[in-house]
């Protein structure tokens, strides 16, 4: 069975003992090797055990045989473009965490740095994550279906700030909002 544990892995920078250990119950370094070389079948236990420890999915492990997955064959740095020594499957950002459930905004108009046509993918937290989420975009749910978004600045007993991204507009005070999510990855079309 082909599967994605050794680009997943690497991609969330963990080793074979990190995973190993993060296993419940532990398993060795080397059991891991073997699973994601498939020199050891992946059985839906295994499967089940990597993913909690990955922090993943279960069906994130699996690679389809038909479709050719996206690749990471390059890096971008201030010397430029370098090749990999070996191209690895990019996982997607919405496969590598799955610590809160994901909301998407879609962009319909310009409106500060964001371009008609963006998707935000959100990342839905407790009010009670407020102050951890300080300076960044976010949207909170209000009253009758509607929503408000922009940059949080402020966060006091029970009530949020918020900066809406278009210049001109005034700060919104939110009372007690039932979640927040924040905006994590930026999807644009070039």
């Amino acid at each position: 069975m082909i599967n994605r544990i050794r680009d997943i892995r690497r991609q969330k920078g963990m080793t074979l003992a990190d995973v190993a250990l993060a296993c419940d119950p532990p398993t060795t370094a080397q059991t891991i090797g073997r699973l994601e070389t498939g020199m050891r079948n992946l059985s839906l236990v295994w499967m089940n055990r990597i993913a909690a420890a990955l922090q993943v999915e279960p069906e994130t492990l699996l690679r389809s045989e038909a479709a050719e997955p996206a690749r990471l064959v390059a890096t971008l740095g201030q010397k430029g473009a370098e090749a990999l020594r070996k191209p690895v499957d990019a996982v997607l950002p919405n496969a590598l965490s799955a610590d809160a459930p994901w909301l998407v905004v879609s962009v319909e108009a310009t409106v500060g740095e964001y371009r008609s046509g963006d998707q935000l993918w959100m990342r839905q937290y407790a009010p009670e994550a407020a102050a951890s989420l300080l300076n960044r975009d976010v949207l909170v749910p209000l009253p009758a279906g509607r929503f408000a978004f922009g940059r949080l600045t402020e966060n006091g007993p029970g009530a949020i700030v918020l900066v809406p991204p278009a210049s001109g507009k005034s700060p919104v005070s939110v009372d007690r909002p039932a979640w927040l999510a924040v905006a994590e990855t930026l999807v644009r079309k070039l």
